[in-house]
């Protein structure tokens, strides 16, 4: 008895060891905005600040993609109200699409995925936080699958991620998220699915 008592424990703090280690890796090497994105179809960008719609917005203007659909709009949200918040420029009334079905990162994937088919498309910049844009990745490719996906991290609105940990707010963030991705992966990869994660704020 004794015997299997300490053969839990090792291996307890091995798996602690191993997430722990995961973690650190996942937090000091969040992706970096790349000022050499490349143009795709189209772009997508998931709600959850105006740095995000910031980015997808400028991105469309400069021509990065021929349209873009912003995910998981509340639906008490109107594009006139997106237009200011985006500072949008003259391609916004014609080409951005509003996607209200997505509550969390799955339903991103899905909503997206249907829009990609709708369209044709065979190639999406992917615009979300950059501690948020691995998890987006794994589902969008789960999701769609052929699909080229270019990642354009931006910097989450109101929190600096760069010292997390010495910000207990910027650590519960990043835990939470790596272990979303770490669901993520392991359901996706062997179950063929990605789970009903919450909205990312």
């Amino acid at each position: 008895m004794a015997g299997s008592l300490n053969l839990f424990w090792k291996i307890l703090g091995v798996l602690l060891a191993l997430y722990v280690i995961g973690f650190v890796i996942f937090a000091t090497s969040l992706p970096q905005t790349s000022t050499q994105v490349r143009h795709a179809d189209a772009i997508v960008a998931l709600t959850g600040g105006g740095a995000r719609l910031d980015a997808a917005e400028s991105l469309l203007e400069s021509g990065f993609g021929k349209r873009l659909l912003i995910s998981g709009v509340n639906p008490g949200t109107t594009k006139k109200d997106l237009r200011v918040i985006a500072h949008a420029g003259p391609r916004f009334d014609c080409c951005a699409d509003l996607g209200f079905k997505a509550a969390d990162t799955h339903g991103n994937a899905s909503e997206t995925a249907q829009w990609v088919h709708t369209h044709g498309y065979r190639s999406v910049i992917v615009v979300t936080a950059n501690y948020h844009m691995r998890r987006s990745l794994n589902e969008f490719a789960a999701d769609m699958p052929g699909v080229r996906l270019e990642p354009y991290p931006v910097a989450p609105d109101g929190i600096d991620l760069a010292d997390w940990w010495h910000n207990s707010h910027a650590l519960r963030l990043l835990n939470a998220e790596y272990a979303k991705y770490l669901a993520s992966f392991v359901l996706t990869h062997f179950h063929g699915e990605a789970p009903k994660s919450s909205r990312e704020s």
